[in-house]
């Protein structure tokens, strides 16, 4: 199955593997999500799957998600996140509420991780971009300014320049972190390397693109 999961981001630790070495992860809970939406070509015009994730009493939901939920027999879920796929020949094993575990990746699986990077305010050049700066001695008065952002001739600065503003805080995916262990009783994945977002951030799941 190529759709994936929705998860939360519990924080890091470290295991160690067969070989004695000490491996550092990062432990997510994943699932368990309910499949809340099936999307066709004929009737859509794409096709994906919905699925919902974080059970939650009523009161935590607006009506039209409470409606919508009640009116299909579904657990109520606080988040509802869309997986496209390809064609409808993918979604024939799948059916509305049906239960996805992360019984769907196993260990040495590689997955691809997307989240909201954590949000570093307004920053400068040379930590948002990684500039060198100017000298830092001998009565410098830039150590830590852009520099020139244009010429005279153009008059104008060109799109794309690189220049102080908004870090962090934007969707990010990481591609290829293998799965070192998963325990389905607790819906538990542990991932070798880093995750974006801070702790108890959402992140969606799926296998590996390029693998």
């Amino acid at each position: 199955m190529s759709i994936g999961l929705i998860g939360r981001k519990l924080g890091m630790s470290h295991i160690f593997n067969q070989a004695g070495e000490i491996v550092p992860v990062v432990i997510l809970k994943t699932g368990p999500c309910y499949v809340t939406a099936i999307k066709n070509q004929e009737k859509d015009g794409y096709s994906s799957v919905q699925l919902g994730y974080e059970e939650v009493p009523e009161k935590k939901l607006n009506k039209a998600r409470l409606n919508e939920l009640r009116k299909k027999s579904l657990p109520l879920c606080k988040m509802l996140r869309e997986f496209r796929v390809k064609s409808d020949s993918e979604l024939k094993e799948l059916s509305v509420g049906q239960k996805l575990t992360v019984e769907i990746f196993k260990e040495g699986d590689y997955v691809d991780i997307t989240g909201r990077s954590i949000g570093k305010g307004f920053q400068g050049v040379m930590k948002r971009h990684n500039f060198k700066g100017g000298p830092a001695t001998h009565g410098s008065m830039s150590h830590r300014a852009p520099g020139s952002i244009g010429g005279t001739d153009p008059a104008r600065v060109f799109k794309g320049r690189r220049m102080s503003g908004h870090m962090g805080n934007r969707n990010v995916t990481v591609q290829n972190l293998q799965v070192v262990k998963v325990i389905p009783e607790e819906n538990l994945i542990f991932l070798k390397g880093a995750v974006p977002g801070s702790g108890a951030s959402h992140l969606i799941i799926r296998k590996a693109l390029k693998k």
